[in-house]
């Protein structure tokens, strides 16, 4: 077990903040709980023990939006999610978590100021795009795999298309839901799961989960102009987080 009282200071709200993202705000800044495991353990543990966690907060968040994800989209942006997370494990020695996380954050940031100077709260939702879902969920998945990055991504493609806030939650709590439960396998034979990281998930397990609960509480009291605004705004956010991760990384 890990003992430092540090990491448990860190790790408990970065972990409800993730549950509160995936519950109510489609992972709009579930991004930041990595990173800021990352400030007290090395990343590649800190996401180990973080996935096992995710799978259980997905299956509690997807009872709550089962009805309300877009069946259409979803056949669009899986399989193409589910081939960046293999292209991520034949990947995985030689990908540069760094650079990917620049590049996350060069197109995070680029899309909201795009999306802002084209004035999106009066814009006409975008039509759904084949090869912008192949492209976008690709990204996601293979940034998923890497260091449970793929929100940003997925909600490039997502956001355009002004779906109401419980189906957007709804379709990335379902994508992720099956993503996730993928990646426990190539986690398992890169030997990602010591008992000890094993040990400290099924710890923190009931705090990702009452984040989720809170999550899906405060989505019920968040108008849908609101909703949209906060996403947007946490992209902002997660991508300077990222570009600042990043550049340190390739410069240390």
């Amino acid at each position: 077990m890990i003992t430092d009282p540090l990491f448990y200071v860190v790790a408990l709200p970065a972990i409800v903040l993730f549950g509160i993202s995936k519950g109510g705000f489609a992972g709009g800044f579930g991004i930041l709980s990595v990173p800021l495991m990352a400030l007290v353990i090395p990343p590649t543990q800190a996401a180990a023990i973080m996935l096992p966690i995710l799978v259980v907060m997905d299956w509690s968040a997807i009872w709550a939006y089962r009805r309300d994800w877009d069946p259409i989209t979803m056949r669009q942006i899986l399989p193409a999610g589910i081939g960046g997370v293999v292209l991520g494990m034949l990947g995985f020695q030689y990908l540069s978590s760094d650079a990917l996380k620049i590049l996350l954050a060069i197109v995070s940031i680029g899309f909201v100021l795009y999306r802002w100077t084209r004035r999106s709260n009066d814009a006409p939702p975008a039509p759904r795009s084949r090869v912008k879902a192949a492209f976008w969920s690709a990204l996601a998945g293979l940034s998923s795999f890497i260091a449970h990055a793929g929100g940003p991504p997925l909600n490039i493609y997502l956001l355009p298309q002004r779906l109401p806030s419980a189906q957007l939650v709804g379709t990335t709590v379902v994508f992720f839901t099956i993503i996730n439960a993928i990646k426990l396998i190539p986690y398992f034979f890169l030997g990602l799961f010591s008992t000890q990281n094993l040990r400290v998930s099924l710890l923190l397990v009931p705090a990702g989960v009452s984040g989720v609960y809170l999550g899906l509480w405060l989505r019920k009291r968040v108008s849908e102009l609101l909703f949209y605004r906060l996403i947007y705004f946490f992209l902002v956010l997660t991508g300077c987080k990222l570009g600042w991760d990043g550049v340190y990384g390739l410069l240390h």
